[in-house]
């Protein structure tokens, strides 16, 4: 169960909910293959000669450090929350420490992206969200943030739409 599934206030549904898109691993995991082919070729070069044999501890090294960047990324998408309720939008952040950003639908001034010519082709980007008198708070690498915005915007008016009537 996610940290805002968990944390719903009575009468709260969750309506959308997107985190960090699949290319803020690329990195990590092209590091993390250029440390392991290292330890592939290390590990090859001590088992071709029997006085080498003292490779295979780098190697391991390696290895361990390379599945270690590889995971530690895919650990950070997945601390990452960003979710729309029919009262609030919540975003939490980080794993071992944890950082949320709750803003009721009404004191939401504005809601920004940002998406440079990779972003759009791949369906990621900024979002930005600013409360009324708050500084903007920017989550960089989110998947589909179009959308996201698009949802909030569509929230946003059908709150002001049932306040206005009650």
């Amino acid at each position: 169960m996610s940290y805002v599934e968990e944390n719903l206030i009575p009468g709260e549904r969750v309506l959308y909910s997107t985190g960090l898109h699949w290319v803020v691993l690329l990195g990590s995991f092209v590091g993390g293959i250029v440390l392991e082919v290292a330890a592939a070729i290390l590990i090859w070069g001590a088992t071709t000669d029997k006085a080498r044999g003292w490779l295979v501890a780098p190697a391991a090294g390696l290895l361990l450090i390379g599945l270690g960047v590889q995971a530690a990324a895919v650990l950070r998408k997945n601390s990452i929350e960003m979710v729309l309720t029919n009262k609030r939008v919540c975003i939490k952040t980080g794993m071992t420490t944890r950082r949320t950003f709750e803003l009721p639908l009404s004191k939401i001034e504005s809601i920004g992206v940002e998406e440079d010519i990779w972003g759009r082709m791949l369906g990621y980007g900024t979002v930005t969200v600013r409360g009324t008198g708050g500084s903007p708070e920017p989550f960089p690498g989110i998947s589909h943030p179009l959308e996201f915005r698009k949802h909030v915007q569509q929230q946003i008016e059908l709150y002001q739409e049932n306040s206005i009537t009650k």
